[in-house]
């Protein structure tokens, strides 16, 4: 990136949403990650497509995230523009049985939201730390529901510049993907779907799952939550365990012996360590069951 590119980031958007040269690891839950050469924080719309824009006119590399709790970033970092929401783009609004919420939002904050309105259907999102963009992106799910169940809609940017509105049945929902995966939209707002409940027995839910979570994740340590998908009929953290890797680690990084579906990030871990982890446990379950295990986590950079 030049020094005039720089310029004329600085003045496109707020200049104290542009940081140059920022630790990546500020930005994940797993805490690892090289410098982004320029990071965004976007605060409306306008923002956004004007930067798309630039990116596009400028061909500079550019990549969105949502909250980073998904993401392993290079240690060399990332070229190019990284752009995340702001606090401008996670309004929350409820109309009915409808939670409208903007792409930036948390999952914790509709659930909340789905508690004080007396709607059931989200509270297996409660506990998931990701933005509402993220979720949709990936089909995030926990504890039998998932994403795929409640969106009615989403209003989506497209690389051209437009803004446009997909039903949910036409995302192309699977288990941890959708269409948005595979085409760079970027989530705007979604259309949240819920029903009627009681408000109390809502409550109670949220917090079983909460409990849940606590106990059988190492939320103690940094990590991208569930490292691997679930393989069709078997559980990634069982086949993980039964390979022996309980515990293996690389550098700073480690199976979790709570939970050996998560690799955490124990002791200033690198990227480096987390892929050559993955990539042990990956043979190791493999020359034990013949089953392949497929990550779940996003890597982001060279």
């Amino acid at each position: 990136m030049t020094g005039d590119q720089k310029e004329k980031l600085k003045n496109l958007l707020e200049e104290s949403e542009v940081l140059f040269d920022e630790p990546m690891k500020l930005h994940t839950t797993f805490r690892i990650g090289g410098n982004a050469e320029c990071f965004v924080r976007i605060q409306n719309i306008e923002e956004l497509s004007a930067l798309v824009e630039f990116c596009r006119r400028e061909d500079l590399p550019f990549f969105f995230m949502g909250k980073g709790s998904n993401l392993l970033v290079s240690d060399n970092g990332i070229a190019g523009v990284v752009a995340t929401f702001g606090d401008g783009m996670s309004d929350i609004i409820v109309k009915d049985d409808m939670i409208i919420a903007e792409g930036g939002a948390s999952l914790s904050a509709v659930a909340s939201h789905a508690l004080q309105k007396g709607l059931t259907g989200f509270e297996f999102a409660a506990g998931i730390p990701g933005s509402v963009g993220g979720a949709v992106r990936m089909n995030a799910g926990a504890y039998g529901g998932e994403m795929s169940q409640v969106v009615g809609w989403v209003r989506v940017l497209t690389p051209d510049g437009n803004i446009k509105t997909i039903l949910g049945a036409h995302l192309e929902f699977g288990y941890r993907t959708s269409i948005l995966k595979d085409v760079p939209y970027i989530v705007l707002s979604c259309g949240i779907q819920l029903m009627p409940g009681d408000e109390k027995q809502i409550r109670i839910t949220m917090l079983e799952l909460g409990a849940r979570r606590r106990e059988k994740q190492p939320l103690e340590y940094p990590s991208a939550g569930s490292t691997f998908k679930r393989p069709e009929g078997y559980f990634a953290g069982k086949l993980i365990e039964e390979a022996g890797c309980r515990g293996l680690s690389v550098g700073g990084a480690k199976v979790s012996e709570k939970h050996c579906g998560f690799i955490i990030n124990e002791n200033d871990a690198t990227a480096k360590d987390v892929s050559q982890l993955i990539e042990e446990v990956r043979k190791r379950v493999y020359e034990n069951s013949g089953i392949l295990l497929e990550p779940e986590i996003i890597f982001m950079g060279e």
